[in-house]
Order: C-alpha cells, then structure tokens, then sequence
C-alpha cells in the first residue's frame, strides 16, 4: 500500500497561527545563538522555552558548544531523536537551501521562518513534503499576541 503525503500550507490568518501554537510542544531552533549574543536568535527561543515550548537547540556556529538553554545541543535536525512539532529558522534567505534535505529529512509538522526570512520556494517545497510554514512573522510577537 503507498502512503500519499497530504500538501501541507503556508500559514497566514491568526486562526491558522493560532491553532499552530496551540498544537506544537516541542521546537526545534535552526540558527540558535548563545545568551551572550542578546540576539533574537537567542531570547525568542528562550521566551518560547518561558512560555512552556520544549525547545531543542541546532546552533550553526558555536561548535564548542554542548548545551544552550540548558538543553544538549545538536548539530543537525537528523540527529534529534523524537519528533519535532516546529523548526524555528533564524536564518537568512540566501542560507535556506543549505537546510532543506535536513528539513526534509526530519519531517517537523511545521517550518516558522522569523520575521525578515520569506523564500517562496523554500516554502512551497516543505509544503509539497506535507510541512506547514509561516514566514516572515517572530514567534514572541505571536506568542504576545495570544498571552503566551
């Protein structure tokens, strides 16, 4: 029997993002900084984390690193065991494609591209392998929104 991937979408009424978040419990952060960088890529997972979210930590930089949030550190998406709800991506447009055999491979229910970060393309590949994304909106600002 051959098992059809149904298309997954691309996110953008409040009720879809809303419904999102309600349904994800574990991050995965693509692009996670260290606390001494004070960058988004840092304190918007650590507020998700605040706000309840498992987040599990794939830095790009910073190989010396074992642990950020106090969670172990991975340096593919391949290599984290268990299921992903979300990829959390802090990273540029141009370094998108860079990532997408990892997504892929991974299978997360969801991609969020932060605010700045849109590649049409990119997108509509994961959609096409059955993952839903949002880009171009921050994560703590929906979280905010909704008393997260």
């Amino acid at each position: 029997m051959t098992t059809t991937t149904s298309p997954g979408r691309v996110l953008e009424s409040d009720e879809d993002i809303g419904a999102l978040l309600e349904r994800t419990h574990r991050i995965a952060v693509l692009g996670i900084k260290i606390a001494e960088t004070m960058q988004p890529a840092y304190y918007v997972p650590e507020y998700a984390q605040r706000s309840g979210y498992e987040i599990v930590p794939v830095p790009v930089y910073y190989p010396e690193v074992k642990e950020i949030l106090g969670e172990a550190v991975y340096r593919k998406l391949v290599e984290v065991p268990g299921a992903i709800d979300m990829v959390n991506v802090f990273r540029r447009p141009k370094d998108l494609a860079m990532h997408l055999d990892d997504i892929l491979a991974k299978r997360p229910r969801s991609a969020w591209l932060q605010l700045g970060i849109r590649d049409d393309t990119f997108a509509s590949q994961l959609t096409a392998a059955g993952i839903d994304v949002v880009q171009d909106k921050c994560l703590l600002v929906e979280l905010r929104r909704r008393g997260r």
